[in-house]
């Protein structure tokens, strides 16, 4: 629908351009008009349908004047008249009884929510913005609309097969019982057989183990799943029992960025080049024999007798990294280069660091939430490193992967 040029130049005519969009503006008194028009169309249709639904004897009801009621809108407030009927049976839609903010203020709201700023901030960027102020309570009750959402999202139905499946922590701090705890969020990041990611899901624990993640894996398996080629992890605990006792045709795989990370944080500042480069011929072979030959290399060097505890983690993992040199180069790349669960979770973690802790588990869920939401509105496009992959994924794992590819 294209607004007329006439009505525009009648509607801008002596405004002063600068004002339009401001509290008060063109703007505010445009969604004012639209607002009552549509209630006063609201409550003809409501009166029409009570006539209709009436006894010949019962008393017609009728209009009964006005209330007023102040909207907060993206602009600031807006006053409006809600039309009454004379039974009190009208219930708006558009802006429902009790109801005092536009759906516009609700996605600002929960857009900052979601790129980290805390309550208090969002209070002061709308009182900033819009000269109105407001609770607390109501940016809480704002952002628990979400708490559905986040339950829909986690029980959605997922793809039967992925290629990859990354899994990951991150360290929360939640208030349980009167006590802040450190608590675990266990996040599932899935690669599809077209190469596009997708979150799997967000899991609160303050323990890991078999048990635990033998739930994850039957949740999984419950929502759809029926086959995962490669689980990417960084130590969990119990996890490859978990997942063979689920999944028994899963390859599990240390995630070898995690390692050598791991690795560094044994060292100095000065040193990490050094180290990093004696590392490399580790996990660069071209086979387990050759990459055991370098290990061995690497500690009985320089670097292995200076860092004596390095050596011991490889080994301790070694069962699940020696699986990475079985995978040819393309595979490798997808496997190795995590940037798409370490750029996820460098943002979550930025929003978690600026809360401090969680009054719940549902509020550290809610916010997590959001961040995936729009952190995945980007998730549109497969790595470039994709197209040589598949070639070799349909190769290593014949049907499991080109029947859903």
């Amino acid at each position: 629908m294209t607004i007329p040029k006439e009505l525009l130049d009648q509607l801008l005519e002596g405004r002063d351009p600068a004002m339009l969009f401001r509290q008060g503006g063109l703007l505010d008194e445009f969604k004012r008009a639209l607002v009552e028009r549509v209630l006063e169309a609201e409550m003809d249709h409501h009166l029409a349908q009570e006539r209709s639904q009436s006894q010949p004897d019962e008393p017609a009801n009728h209009r009964n004047g006005y209330g007023s009621k102040t909207l907060i809108s993206g602009t600031g407030e807006v006053p409006i008249r809600v039309p009454r009927d004379r039974k009190a049976r009208f219930e708006p839609v558009l802006i429902a009884k009790y109801r005092r903010r536009f759906p516009d203020f609700d996605d600002q709201v929960i857009s900052l929510y979601a790129r980290g700023l805390s309550m208090r901030e969002i209070q002061g960027h709308v009182r900033d913005l819009y000269g109105v102020d407001v609770s607390h309570e109501l940016l809480s009750s704002v952002t628990d609309q979400v708490l559905d959402e986040v339950a829909e999202w986690q029980n959605r139905p997922l793809e039967a097969m992925y290629a990859v499946v990354f899994f990951d922590a991150l360290r929360v701090k939640v208030r349980d019982e009167g006590t802040v705890r450190n608590k675990a969020v266990y996040l599932a990041l899935g690669v599809r057989p077209d190469g596009t990611k997708e979150a799997l899901g967000l899991w609160l624990e303050q323990t890991e183990g078999a048990k635990f993640w033998l739930r994850v894996m039957n949740e999984l398996r419950s929502r759809g799943v029926q086959d995962v080629l490669i689980a990417v992890v960084d130590g969990l605990k119990g996890f490859p029992e978990a997942i063979n006792s689920v999944f028994p045709d899963a390859q599990v795989q240390t995630c070898i960025v995690h390692l050598l990370r791991h690795s560094m944080s044994f060292v100095s500042w000065k040193d990490r080049r050094g180290l990093a480069a004696a590392l490399r011929p580790i996990y660069t072979a071209v086979n387990a024999e050759v990459a055991a030959q370098a290990l061995e290399a690497f500690a009985a060097g320089a670097w292995g007798r200076k860092y004596p505890t390095i050596v011991p983690a490889w080994q301790r993992q070694w069962q699940q990294v020696i699986p990475f040199f079985a995978f040819p180069p393309a595979v490798r790349r997808i496997i190795y280069s995590t940037n798409a669960i370490e750029s996820l979770n460098s943002k979550l973690r930025s929003a978690v660091r600026s809360r401090g802790h969680f009054p719940s588990d549902e509020a550290a869920c809610k916010l997590l939430f959001l961040v995936l939401r729009q952190v995945s509105r980007n998730w549109k496009m497969p790595p470039k490193e994709w197209a040589a992959a598949r070639t070799q994924f349909a190769v290593m794992f014949g049907e499991r992967f080109t029947a859903s590819a």
